[in-house]
Formats: C-alpha cells, structure tokens, sequence
C-alpha cells in the first residue's frame, strides 16, 4: 500500500519532529514529506498537506503524515529539536513562509 510506505519511509528516515519551546511546553509537530514540510497538530488531527483537504476531510482518512506520527510515536523514533520560548515567533513565521 502506497501510504504505508510512505509511513515507513517518513518514520526510518527521522521525518517526524517535535519542536518543544521552553519553558513553556508548547509543542509544534512537523513531518518531513516528500516535497516539503507540513505541520501537524495530532490532537486535532490536521494536517497542512494538499491530502488533508482532499482526502481526509472528505473521506474521513488521516493524511499519511497524520499516520506517521502516530508510527513514530509508537516506535519512540520521534526527532525532538528545543528551542527557547523567545524563538517561538520567529519559528512560527519561518514556518508558515515555507507553506506559503
């Protein structure tokens, strides 16, 4: 299947990244995917990946990024990557100049 593939591929290659700020604890996830990177909110199950709108919202079906956090999850092959809570601006709008 296509999308376990890209799962496994995602979680090998340490695609899966929890940005922790401190000392706040805020947790901003992202997921390495094969043209660029998407953030993910996996509490709310979202997604910023094209698939998100068309696939899963509509069917009802987690994104493959959405699946490969949980995989990295539950193999411990997660990427934390601290930064302080003075950095949180400036990573948020990195962020979405890179989805933009």
């Amino acid at each position: 299947m296509k999308e376990s593939g890209n799962v496994d591929s995602i979680v090998s290659s340490n695609g899966v990244k929890l940005h922790l700020f401190e000392p706040s604890n805020r947790k901003i996830w992202t997921v390495v995917g094969k043209d660029n990177e998407h953030w993910l909110d996996s509490d709310l199950e979202y997604c910023s990946c094209e698939d998100y709108y068309y696939n899963a919202m509509e069917k009802g079906r987690k994104c493959y990024h959405l699946q490969a956090v949980e995989s990295a999850i539950k193999q411990d092959k997660v990427e934390m990557v601290k930064f302080q809570d003075s950095e949180f601006e400036s990573f948020i709008s990195a962020l979405v100049q890179d989805m933009l």
